[in-house]
């Protein structure tokens, strides 16, 4: 998809006042206390809600499938011909190469590095140090992500825990702990930026759904950096659908359930491994598939998600759950009653059909 397609997509203005600039617990909420708005492909309603009362909105026999990826500190200073800036890492591709972004101080946060040049070295903390190699997606102007060759001590992993913090953007002005970037359902690390969607998912909101009869399944994608700033298509990213979960769901769609994804990382693992007629097979490994009008959902019936950006790639793949004329008509709805934007903000619960 590129940025002539996304012109294509829903427009609206998005005011500074709507952007959620802490996470909940700063503005004296609960996780779960978030607000959700409920909209519908097949009518025009809109229901504005919150999320601890998500499981009202779902059916007994549903399926709710959540990505247990965890969120690394993916955000690394690093010095550049005797200049600081940040490195960002997005997708491990080896153990020693990664897809790395640079960037540079802004008037407002930062921006993307679009100068950068193949066997650039760059230095990190305590010794280490990224040599660029070739771009991953080369740009139309300048390249944004590189693969690069990281030395770093002990393994990334370790690195990033004592070297990195979360990847934010300017809307998020205050650093905040790893915790705050996490899920629930966070259990092997590798995402560069939180599958942010099941953030307000908290036990007490599982148990209400489990007593309602609507099982929680799961899938693994480390998501990469974001590519709200140059309007890209989503990248390759890996990912893990395994048998339990793919039993879980061919088996709720024999008995007429439907299967909500938390997050539009959720529908690109599932949809990855999807036949034509929707039913599921357990693989693993890197995914293309960008879902939107014209290649719809197979097997996701619904999406939990946040509010996202003018011409972001992701308002594609919504148009593929709930039509063009109704994604517009939710979203200016969510600016009329003031919701939340980005990865500490509200909720948005598009519902399958109602029956």
């Amino acid at each position: 998809m590129n940025v002539a397609a996304l012109q294509d997509l829903i427009q609206f203005e998005l005011p500074d006042a709507l952007l959620a600039y802490e996470p909940p617990e700063a503005r004296g909420l609960e996780r779960d206390e978030v607000r959700l708005m409920v909209s519908w492909p097949d009518v025009d309603d809109v229901r504005h809600t919150q999320f601890t009362q998500l499981a009202d909105s779902l059916e007994r026999g549903d399926v709710l499938v959540v990505n247990t990826s965890a969120t690394i500190n993916a955000s690394l200073p690093a010095v550049r011909d005797h200049r600081t800036i940040r490195l960002h890492l997005s997708t491990q591709l080896s153990g020693t190469r990664w897809v790395v972004e640079l960037r540079r101080a802004a008037v407002k946060g930062s921006a993307p590095l679009l100068d950068a040049m193949a066997g650039e070295r760059l230095q990190l903390p305590g010794g280490a140090e990224a040599r660029l190699i070739e771009p991953w997606a080369p740009g139309d102007v300048g390249t944004r992500l590189w693969i690069a060759e990281l030395d770093l001590p002990n393994g990334a992993m370790e690195y990033t825990c004592r070297h990195g913090e979360p990847i934010r953007y300017s809307y998020v002005p205050k650093a905040w702990p790893l915790s705050y970037y996490q899920t629930m359902f966070a259990g092997e690390p590798g995402s560069a930026e939180m599958p942010s969607a099941g953030r307000p998912l908290t036990p007490r909101v599982v148990a209400a759904l489990t007593q309602r009869g609507i099982r929680i399944a799961a899938v693994t994608l480390h998501t990469g950096v974001s590519s709200l700033e140059s309007g890209e298509s989503p990248h390759p990213e890996r990912y893990r659908v395994p048998a339990e979960t793919v039993d879980v769901v061919n088996a709720a769609r024999q008995t007429a359930g439907r299967v909500i994804a938390v997050g539009t990382t959720v529908v690109r693992a599932l949809e990855t491994v999807a036949s034509p007629d929707g039913t599921l097979s357990a693989d693993e490994g890197w995914t293309e598939c960008v879902i939107s009008l014209d290649r719809p959902p197979r097997a996701v019936d619904g999406i939990i998600t946040g509010l996202h950006a003018p011409n972001a790639s992701h308002l594609a793949m919504l148009e593929a759950f709930a039509g063009r004329e109704r994604l517009a008509r939710a979203y200016d709805a969510a600016l009329r009653g003031g919701y939340l934007w980005h990865e500490f903000g509200d909720s948005h619960l598009i519902a399958p059909p109602r029956r």
